[in-house]
């Protein structure tokens, strides 16, 4: 026997490569092992850029007698959830259904089939606060297995039940239902420490993006909202204040200690949030989060990598926390001191050890001096371990962070964003196409095994979307045509919703079908938005239909629980006003840029940018400058206002004609 991982793409498993235990990769050779053997599978699910994940791999997978009772009792297989997001989802229901809670690492066992009987996440080396140890968990399956058969068997098939019950479709969401998505939002914001819910508090991207649009159609209260949240979340521990971009999560209520790792997917998108903001403050973390991407994240080939760990040397956050002495040894004492209290670096500090994390929670008079002590303070954090970066390029994440990177550079006029999208672009165009079929992951400039899901085709649908409009580039609008077209032909339910998986993708145990939006857009919700933008940018009105037809299967959820349906009710709100067309055209210049800034502010995007002459976009047709200067057009459905030529009217409201 041996461990099979030294071949894998992904990190997460390489990471494991060296274990004791005899890993295997999901496959039907697995499978094939255990009924050989006529022993359960052990699956093991993780990513690499998750903390509790290292710590059970430290004290359970690289313990020689933990590995010895595995292999002896079990074939264990080993998943990255950012590689198989079908197989995790699967088998998260089916966590979450037999313990009322999920997480990573999550450890199910199976039956031949493929059918859990056991799940959990979690199990210390030694029994501990009336949890019992990985090892007794084992030993307890393994003779179940062996003596119990019929309970192992019960609960499997009861299982089964659960995993294969669809949601089917439901109405319409309404405009009325809409606002009322809102008034529960606000009945459930934090008005104290902004934001949603309690501890662990997560940025909620999607429902942020949906505020913006409420307010920018005249809801006092949601632009309220999403400005509160969105400096709380700047200003506090989550956000990087010496190299930018944000943490996964903090830990408390009140944005200040993070979970340290730092994931692409949410960077990408709060880059478009705070690009779209149109504040001071939006401007300069959107400026900020930008350049951290391209600076930390970028891989050969241009495409970005997908997240950086929250560990260094094992010690967690060790990277980013800061101790009054440390200060001081950079900075000297006076300038030690002023950032001490700018940054609200403690004696006690604020996380671990006597360290801080640093906060921002005012504007500071001195703004040079602060770049200074920034820039000492990042030059001295250089020089220190850095974390660990899983470098596999995902296409679902790259494909946020084009429409981030294109956001950004629309309402900074930053080309040197729009180029760098235009390579990701190219890379995943390049790369994970493979015989006209979209792939999710590579490395190394190597496409990996696994099939694109639904989330794939949806998130680098709309970022090629997004990129077509600001570049003029119709190959871009093609390409998410075809990717759009794939989703319809082969991921499409009867009742008109989505699946995750191809109906000829691998079969598992059930066909996930994931309706939620968590912290990354579900599939649905990413390509019902896509389909929505790519209406708007050709015209083909058949798009925007299938989209209203798949919304429906959404709304129990955005009705009910509006937290995790950002992306959906952002869907729903462009069609209910639309979807709206935008252009703006003239030649290229300080005017247009501004033009196009608050195009992007105002409407959200996408924001088509032509010179008026050449046009490739639909959108562009027939529209050029007016009187010798740039103007930005606006049409909803077959209604369009005059053109406008000054971003404060633009800014300031709509003039039909």
């Amino acid at each position: 026997m041996a461990n099979r991982l030294a071949s894998a793409t992904s990190p997460y498993l390489l990471q494991h490569a060296d274990n004791p235990v005899d890993w295997w990769e999901w496959g039907e050779e697995a499978f094939n092992e255990a009924r050989r053997r006529n022993v359960p599978i052990l699956l093991s699910v993780g990513y690499a850029a998750c903390h509790w994940c290292h710590v059970m791999a430290h004290e359970s997978f690289e313990d020689e007698a933990t590995a010895v009772l595995m292999n002896e009792k079990f074939v264990n297989i080993k998943v990255d959830r950012e590689e198989r997001p079908d197989i995790d989802s699967i088998y998260m229901n089916a966590t979450s259904a037999m313990t009322g809670h999920g997480g990573w690492p999550m450890t199910c066992v199976l039956d031949h089939e493929g059918l859990p009987f056991f799940a959990g996440t979690y199990f210390p080396p030694q029994p501990r606060h009336g949890q019992p140890s990985f090892t007794q968990v084992l030993q307890f399956l393994s003779d179940a297995w062996t003596d119990r058969r019929d309970d192992v068997r019960g609960a499997a098939e009861a299982l089964r039940e659960h995993l294969n019950r669809e949601a089917t479709g439901g109405a319409p969401i309404s405009s009325a239902e809409i606002g009322r998505a809102a008034q529960l939002l606000a009945a459930e914001f934090d008005s104290r420490a902004k934001g949603f819910g309690g501890a662990p508090k997560f940025p909620p991207s999607m429902v942020l993006d949906f505020l913006r649009l409420r307010g920018t159609h005249g809801d006092d209260r949601s632009r309220q909202m999403l400005e509160e949240t969105a400096e709380a979340m700047a200003r506090g521990g989550m956000y990087d204040q010496l190299g930018g971009g944000f943490a996964r999560y903090s830990v408390d209520a009140d944005w200040v200690v993070p979970h340290f790792e730092k994931m692409l997917y949410d960077n990408a998108q709060l880059l478009a949030v705070y690009a779209r903001l149109g504040t001071p403050l939006g401007d300069r973390v959107a400026r900020e989060t930008a350049d951290f991407l391209l600076r930390e994240l970028m891989v050969d080939g241009g495409a970005l990598a997908s997240s950086l760990d929250a560990d260094t040397e094992g010690v967690e956050g060790k990277f980013y926390a800061w101790t009054p002495q440390q200060l001081i040894e950079v900075l000297g004492p006076d300038d030690a001191a002023w950032a001490a209290t700018t940054f609200g670096v403690t004696e006690r500090g604020t996380f671990e050890h006597g360290s801080s994390v640093l906060q921002l929670r005012q504007d500071v008079d001195d703004n040079e001096r602060l770049a200074d002590v920034r820039a000492k303070l990042f030059a001295a954090r250089e020089q220190r371990v850095r974390p660990g970066r899983d470098d596999k390029v995902v296409a679902a994440w790259n494909g946020l962070a084009i429409s981030g990177l294109v956001a950004a550079a629309q309402a900074l006029a930053g080309d040197p964003y729009l180029r760098a999208a235009e390579r990701i672009a190219d890379y995943l165009l390049t790369v994970h196409v493979v015989e006209g079929r979209l792939r999710r992951v590579s490395r190394d400039g190597e496409v990996g095994r696994p099939a694109a899901v639904l989330e794939d085709l949806g998130c680098l649908a709309g970022g090629l979307l997004d990129l077509a409009a600001a570049t003029n580039r119709v190959d871009l609008l093609d390409a998410a045509r075809a990717l759009l077209d794939d989703a319809i032909e082969r991921f499409r339910a009867q009742d008109g919703g989505f699946y995750d998986t191809a109906v000829d993708a691998e079969t598992l145990i059930a066909r996930p079908r994931e309706a939620v939006d968590n912290a990354s857009p579900s599939g649905l919700s990413s390509v019902v938005d896509a389909l929505i933008t790519f209406t708007a940018l050709s015209g083909d009105t058949r798009y925007d239909e299938i989209a209203g037809e798949a919304l429906a299967s959404m709304h129990e959820v955005a009705s009910r629980a509006p937290r995790f349906a950002g992306r959906a009710l952002v869907a729903a709100h462009r069609l209910a006003t639309g979807p709206e067309q935008v252009a703006v055209v003239g030649e290229p210049g300080q005017q247009r840029d501004t033009l196009v800034s608050a195009a992007l502010r105002r409407f959200g995007g996408p924001v088509a940018v032509g010179d008026g002459v050449h046009a490739s976009l639909p959108v562009l047709a027939q529209r050029s400058a007016v009187a010798g200067g740039a103007a930005a057009f606006v049409c909803r459905g077959q209604v369009c206002d005059l053109p406008v030529t000054s971003a404060e009217r633009l800014l300031g409201g709509a003039h039909h004609g």
